[in-house]
């Protein structure tokens, strides 16, 4: 059988980036996690780790045996999770992943209905949608929002819902939008200047047609993943931005901030997905209902 704690010594290299580190995790010395991964390697047939430079590098042997490592003991966590929760000693896990060009204050609004669940632990993973689909698809996950719905397809067990399609309106620094306020709305966004999402998500892609639609070249200054970040720089008056009505109750957290105009015709969607197999978890059906209703 494979040696289990050999495995783990190996995944810990990997993770730490070397040996030194690892031990130093681990509390154990560096001699003695080498021989441990040697085991492995003897006991698998294949060099999992090679030099490089100062340090060690996976062969592709290695990456594959990384990866199954990973879903072995994130499993492992899990079930723990699982067992402390049954017994009635803690945490009530929750997995989401945010794809990337979500609206992270719109994510925030949308979960903010479980925020208050007693011993809760939330987990939150952003990355690109066909990443976190394989998450979600070896049940890593729970939940995944994203702007668009999953793909069709016969591979993909997956349930997909729109719990999102809002208006979005455009902020600003109160100096700002008071000049602006001369010129009207949607005009005044030729002069100022503009923050918006990345190319990675579907509202951008929106909202580049809705400048053409206006006869808008507008002058960007800025380009931002995280719609929170955006409306930092915002606040400390680097331009205006656009932001989905469903977030735009968290601005309160942020002062200075003036509303300017509506979009019209720009809408930005959130879909929920979730494996068949956890369509009856039971914070992701809550947030779906919530969202919903």
């Amino acid at each position: 059988m494979l040696n289990y704690r050999h495995l783990y010594y190996f995944w810990i290299v990997v993770k730490e980036g070397g040996f030194a580190r690892a031990a130093e995790r681990l509390e154990m010395a560096v001699q003695t996690i080498s021989a441990q991964v040697r085991e492995l390697e003897k006991s698998l047939g294949r060099q999992l780790l090679k030099p490089a430079g100062r340090g060690v590098t996976m062969t592709e042997a290695g990456e594959q045996a990384f990866d199954r490592a990973e879903q072995i003991f994130q499993l492992g966590e899990a079930l723990l999770d699982e067992m402390r929760e049954t017994s009635g000693e803690g945490v009530v896990r929750f997995a989401v992943g945010l794809s990337d060009g979500v609206s992270k204050l719109a994510a925030h609004a949308l979960l903010a209905p479980v925020l208050a669940t007693p011993s809760l632990r939330l987990l939150c993973h952003e990355g690109e949608p066909a990443q976190l689909l394989s998450e979600l698809a070896l049940h890593r996950l729970d939940l995944v929002l994203a702007c668009q719905p999953a793909p069709h397809g016969a591979d993909l067990r997956v349930l997909s819902q729109r719990v999102a399609g809002v208006p979005v309106d455009w902020y600003g620094p109160a100096q700002i939008v008071r000049k602006a306020a001369r010129t009207g709305f949607p005009q005044c966004l030729a002069d100022l200047p503009v923050l918006l999402p990345t190319r990675h998500g579907a509202l951008r892609a929106r909202l580049d047609r809705w400048f053409e639609s206006q006869g808008i070249r507008p002058r960007i200054v800025g380009e931002f993943e995280d719609s929170a970040l955006m409306a930092v720089f915002a606040a400390r008056g680097l331009g205006v931005f656009p932001l989905a009505e469903l977030g735009a109750q968290e601005l309160t957290l942020l002062r200075g901030l003036r509303w300017l105009g509506r979009a019209d015709d720009v809408i930005e969607e959130i879909h929920a997905i979730r494996s068949r197999r956890g369509q009856h978890h039971a914070l992701a059906s809550q947030v779906i209902a919530a969202a919903q209703a």
